[in-house]
């Protein structure tokens, strides 16, 4: 049977609740969006396999509760992670000022060298904007952070940010990703190297054909 992925990746959403974390989530695993969502309680996660530079990446990504009670949990899912997704909602400005808390969080509990993306989520409630695509920008480079807003409503740059944040964890563990490909072009050889010695002699077998 086929080798259903190659290496395997935990991915954190957080940010405040009500900011459309779980939407996020279902959108970009079942591409659906519906607009009452009851809020997390503790942490739900959901896997989807996507291929960067010819890897397969099965990501195991984890939503969590945004309210206070719950942080206690969803802190313990910081240290397991290596991408972060910090979420607001473009529509609120208390939700984009907690960022700072958020990445407070990151810093203290998660470990070093993990990846993060900002998020500005609900962009096609243009009308309701409280917080503006600049204030983003700005907020995203004084972390290090590349800044994406999105909607799950209309499907924007869900999938953009996702391989994003996939892109930069593989970037991070490129020792072990050049190990992983030394070892399956090795499989590989020897693979062929066994079709060879499987094949029956004969002038029919005399120069190299291909066995694809």
């Amino acid at each position: 049977m086929a080798k259903q992925y190659d290496v395997l990746f935990r991915l954190l959403l957080i940010g405040d609740s009500g900011v459309g974390k779980t939407c996020l989530l279902c959108r970009f695993t079942d591409n659906e969006f519906h607009s009452s969502h009851i809020s997390t309680i503790g942490v739900d996660f959901k896997m989807k396999t996507i291929e960067v530079d010819g890897i397969k990446v099965r990501i195991q990504i984890w939503d969590t509760a945004g309210q206070e009670r719950y942080q206690t949990i969803t802190k313990q899912y910081y240290r397991r992670a290596q991408g972060i997704f910090l979420v607001y909602d473009i529509s609120s400005e208390r939700s984009y000022q907690h960022i700072m808390k958020w990445v407070s969080d990151v810093d203290e509990y998660a470990p070093e060298g993990v990846q993060k993306i900002l998020i500005g989520n609900k962009a096609d409630e243009e009308q309701k904007r409280q917080v503006g695509r600049e204030q983003g920008q700005q907020l995203a480079r004084e972390y290090g952070m590349d800044f994406y807003e999105t909607s799950a409503c209309t499907n924007l740059n869900i999938k953009e940010s996702f391989t994003r944040l996939t892109e930069l964890v593989l970037q991070a563990h490129r020792k072990e990703l050049e190990g992983l490909r030394t070892r399956a072009n090795h499989e590989l050889a020897l693979a062929e190297l066994e079709e060879d010695e499987g094949k029956p002699e004969g002038p029919e077998n005399s120069s190299k054909t291909c066995w694809c």
